[in-house]
């Protein structure tokens, strides 16, 4: 299906009937990865999972987007169907999207439930051999921009970028990569303790991109929250262990 949000037309699934759950999808990713998500929890419930801007079917935005922005185009997505109260599942980049969508004062509707899913959110501390690489790649950048040495070298800062850039940075258009770089660099653990709703954590335990060790801090901010561990899966713990995270979000969601 598509639907027409600030001149983006926007992909998405809408199936089932019931209570509403909207899925949100991680970064680089698309609703179909969540198809079994989807298919389980439509039995029972109405599940709207779009492709946000610049992912799967759905254009980019038209200019580098922070958290913020995307929060801006799902409240804007949510009020084109005009229900005022919905569950929320999130993956990965979805939570960061999430908790920023749930720290807004008087939204138009009320999450009831929300289920986060190896979930993003927390900044990760950078060791002090991090700190110095970080600190020298910058003053190297600041100097290889300058006018007479970009002139001569006009690859060298875009070629820095890339050896230093993560496969998501890397694999990313000019827009897409701005994106992340404001999207990663945004620490959203002060905004936890404002999740009211009850929220169940599922995470796998070889989880190198968002480790289990946040599940557990953000288990300890969310007053009404409960952890789901997944043993031996990683990021993609919905997909690696699937039966179980159906289980879960049946029995979670009723």
């Amino acid at each position: 299906m598509i639907k027409k949000i600030d001149s983006i037309a926007v992909n998405y699934i809408d199936e089932g009937e019931g209570d509403v759950i909207l899925l949100l999808h991680g970064w680089g990713a698309n609703i179909t990865l969540y198809a079994g998500i989807i298919d389980v929890l439509s039995s029972g419930h109405r599940v709207i999972a779009p492709d946000m801007p610049g992912f799967g079917r759905t254009p980019e935005p038209p200019g580098p987007w922070c958290v913020d922005d995307y929060v801006d185009f799902i409240i804007k997505f949510i009020g084109s169907f005009g229900f005022t109260k919905f569950s929320i599942v999130v993956h990965s980049f979805g939570g960061r999207v999430f908790f920023k969508l749930n720290s807004r004062q008087e939204l138009p509707f009320v999450i009831e439930k929300a289920v986060l899913i190896d979930s993003a959110g927390i900044l990760p501390k950078r060791s002090l051999m991090q700190r110095i690489s970080l600190r020298c790649y910058k003053i190297a950048r600041a100097v290889m921009s300058t006018k007479v040495l970009h002139f001569l070298y006009p690859d060298a800062v875009e070629d820095m970028r890339r050896r230093r850039g993560s496969a998501d940075y890397n694999s990313a258009t000019p827009i897409m990569r701005a994106t992340l770089v404001k999207v990663v660099n945004e620490d959203l653990e002060p905004l936890m303790h404002l999740v009211k709703c009850p929220t169940l954590l599922i995470w796998g335990d070889q989880d190198t991109a968002t480790p289990l060790s946040y599940a557990e801090r953000m288990r300890e901010l969310i007053p009404d929250a409960g952890l789901v561990v997944c043993e031996g899966a990683g990021h993609f713990s919905y997909a690696e262990q699937a039966p179980k995270v159906h289980g879960a979000l049946l029995s979670f969601f009723g």
